[in-house]
């Protein structure tokens, strides 16, 4: 689905995989967020089998907002409250900040822990 953004110059079509993309790399820009090669963690990729067919964030834009869900794997040594809690501001600020849509929820879900190596 697409978000269509009207003003006084025209419209503007977001996709909803422009906003799963924004949603995921501000997540991964957060201390304490498991990455891989710049991208979030799966509990597939912790498994040893990159996981490139299913996204760990979604997406949901309805005409009021978007609602987007992330899932996370924390680094060993942070609190996953405070991980989360921060991905749900990046990532927020992010999508209404480079699409102009407004986020109504940031959803979180904490899958994993990555023991250090």
């Amino acid at each position: 689905m697409e978000k269509k953004v009207s003003s006084s110059t025209g419209n503007l079509k977001v996709s909803n995989d422009v906003i799963v993309k924004i949603a995921e790399l501000a997540a991964a820009e957060i201390s304490g967020v498991a990455t891989e090669n710049g991208r979030l963690m799966t509990s597939k990729s912790c498994a040893g089998i990159a996981s490139f067919f299913s996204s760990p964030v979604q997406a949901s834009v309805s005409k009021e907002a978007a609602v987007i869900n992330v899932s996370i794997i924390t680094e060993q040594g942070f609190k996953a409250v405070n991980v989360a809690s921060s991905v749900q501001e990046s990532v927020k600020s992010a999508v209404q900040n480079m699409t102009g849509i407004p986020v109504s929820k940031v959803n979180i879900n904490v899958v994993g822990i990555m023991l250090s190596k």
